[in-house]
C-alpha cells in the first residue's frame, strides 16, 4: 500500500490539465459499524428468531468501497462524517490501518452511523441503517473539499449520504463512480455525470420502471444519460455498457458465505482499476474477482482481499 498518508501531493501534471493529485481514488460517503447477527433464516413479521452473538464490524458504504480500493494497493482518501461516540474512534482506527486518508474524515457529536445487519445460512443478508453522522455531511462540505475532489483520477458516491451533497460532489469531480445504493430516484443531472453508473438489477428497475433482460436494461440505463453503465448480476457476473456496445462479464463461482459488502469490494475495485487507465470492460472483469473474493469470509472490509489473495479466482 502506497497512500500518502500526510495528504502530501505528487509532484508533476495530471493529464487532462487537472491538477496533481496524491489520491487514485477519492470516496465520498458513510462510515458506519456494523453490528451483525448470523440467523439460520431471518424472521418473518412478528416472529423472533435466535441468532449467534453480535459481532461488529468497520462498514458503511462510504468506507468499505476506501477500504477494498486500499486494500488492492490503491491510494484513497474517504470524506465523510463519523460521530464523537466509541464507534467513531473504532471506525477511525479501523480506516487508518488500511492505509486510508482521514484528512477528510470529520468529527461530528453524536452518534455514528449503524448498520443492523442480519446473515441467514446462504449468506445473504437483509440491512437496516442508522446514518447517525453520516446525514450531516453537507453541500459545504464538498465545497471545502473542492480542490481534493476535482483532482482525483476517480470520485466514488453512493447514497448513504444526503443526495444534496452527493449531486454537490458529482459536479466538481472528474470522473464519477456512483453506485445507487440504497436505491432511490435521483436528479438527470447526477445520472449524466456518472461514468460508469453502477446498479444491480433491483436498483436498474427502479430506475427504469420494469424488469427486464439485463442486456437489454443496460442499454436502457445507458440512454438515460451516464457515459456508461455497470449491471451486476451477483454469481451470473456483470453486464457493461458504454458508447452503444455491451458486454457480458462472467464471474468466477464461490461458495458465499457472508455477501455483506461485497458489492462494495466490487465498486472500489472497479475505480481503482479505472483510475488506473483501465478500459470499463477490463476494470471490471478485474473488479468481479474481487467482489466473489469477498463473499468468501464474514463480514464486510474485514473479508476484501488483497491482489494476492484473487489467484486462486
Amino acid at each position: 500500500m502506497s497512500g500518502h498518508i500526510d495528504g502530501s501531493p505528487r509532484p508533476g501534471a495530471v493529464p487532462g490539465g487537472r491538477p496533481a493529485s496524491p489520491y487514485d481514488v477519492v470516496v465520498v460517503g458513510s462510515v458506519n459499524a456494523d453490528l451483525v447477527v448470523h440467523v439460520a433464516r431471518r424472521p418473518a413479521p412478528g416472529e423472533t428468531v435466535i441468532g449467534s452473538e453480535l459481532a461488529t464490524y468497520p462498514g458503511g458504504k462510504g468506507a468499505n468501497q476506501a477500504v477494498a480500493a486500499a486494500r488492492l494497493g490503491a491510494r484513497v482518501a474517504i470524506l465523510g462524517r463519523i460521530g464523537s461516540d466509541g464507534h467513531g474512534e473504532f471506525l477511525r482506527e479501523a480506516l487508518r490501518a488500511d492505509g486510508v486518508d482521514l484528512g477528510h474524515l470529520i468529527e461530528t457529536p453524536g452518534p455514528s452511523g449503524v448498520a443492523l445487519i442480519s446473515v441467514d445460512a446462504g449468506g445473504d443478508n437483509s440491512i437496516i441503517v442508522s446514518p447517525g453522522a453520516n446525514g450531516l455531511l453537507t453541500e459545504d462540505d464538498i465545497t471545502a473539499a473542492e480542490r481534493l475532489l476535482s483532482s482525483a483520477s476517480v470520485v466514488c458516491l453512493q447514497l448513504e449520504s444526503p443526495l444534496a451533497t452527493v449531486v454537490a460532489a458529482a459536479r466538481v469531480a472528474s470522473r464519477v463512480v456512483f453506485n445507487l445504493s440504497p436505491p432511490a430516484v435521483v436528479p438527470d443531472e447526477l445520472l449524466e455525470a456518472c461514468d460508469p453508473l453502477v446498479v444491480n438489477q433491483h436498483e436498474a428497475a427502479l430506475l427504469l420502471g420494469s424488469h427486464a433482460d439485463p442486456v437489454r436494461q443496460a442499454r436502457e440505463l445507458l440512454s438515460l444519460g451516464p457515459r456508461s453503465v455497470v449491471l451486476t448480476l451477483g454469481a451470473d457476473g456483470v453486464v457493461v455498457a458504454d458508447a452503444g456496445e455491451v458486454t457480458a462479464v462472467p464471474s468466477p463461482r464461490v461458495e458465499p458465505v457472508d455477501t455483506t459488502g461485497a458489492g462494495d469490494a466490487f465498486t472500489g475495485a472497479l475505480a481503482w482499476r479505472l483510475s488506473q487507465g483501465d478500459h470499463l470492460a477490463a476494470a471490471t472483469s478485474f473488479a468481479v474477482r474481487v467482489g466473489a473474493a469477498s463473499v468468501r469470509l464474514h463480514g464486510a472490509q474485514s473479508s476484501y482481499p488483497r491482489v494476492g489473495d484473487l489467484e486462486t479466482l
